[in-house]
C-alpha cells in the first residue's frame, strides 16, 4: 500500500518544483498576448481584443481573439507553444443562427 501511495505521488512532485512566479506567469501572458496579436490579419481599421487563458495547458498557451470592424466580428483561437513560441491561429467560428 505504502508502494503504491509513493508511486502515485512522485510523478507529481517535479510538477510542483517547476511552479512559476507570478511574474513569470505575468510574462507569460505578454508574450502570449504580443504573439497572438502579431499572427492576426486584420485590417488597420478593425479592432481586435486578445482574452489570454491565464495559464494554458501543460505545453499550449491560448487565448480568444476577436476581431471586429464593418462587418460584425469574427471569434478565433490562438494556440501558443510554450517551448518554440510558434503561434497558430484557428479560422474564425461560424456565427450559428440562434434557435427559435
Amino acid at each position: 500500500m505504502k508502494q503504491r501511495l509513493i508511486a502515485a505521488i512522485l510523478p507529481v512532485l517535479p510538477v510542483a518544483a517547476l511552479a512559476s512566479s507570478e511574474e513569470a506567469w505575468d510574462d507569460f501572458r505578454a508574450a502570449v498576448e504580443s504573439a497572438c496579436r502579431a499572427a492576426v490579419e486584420a485590417p488597420q481599421t478593425a479592432s481586435v481584443s486578445v482574452e489570454v487563458n491565464p495559464f494554458g495547458s501543460e505545453s499550449y498557451g491560448a487565448a480568444l481573439v476577436t476581431v471586429g470592424g464593418e462587418g460584425g466580428q469574427d471569434r478565433l483561437v490562438c494556440i501558443f507553444d510554450k517551448r518554440s513560441q510558434a503561434v497558430e491561429i484557428t479560422a474564425p467560428f461560424a456565427d450559428a443562427a440562434p434557435a427559435e
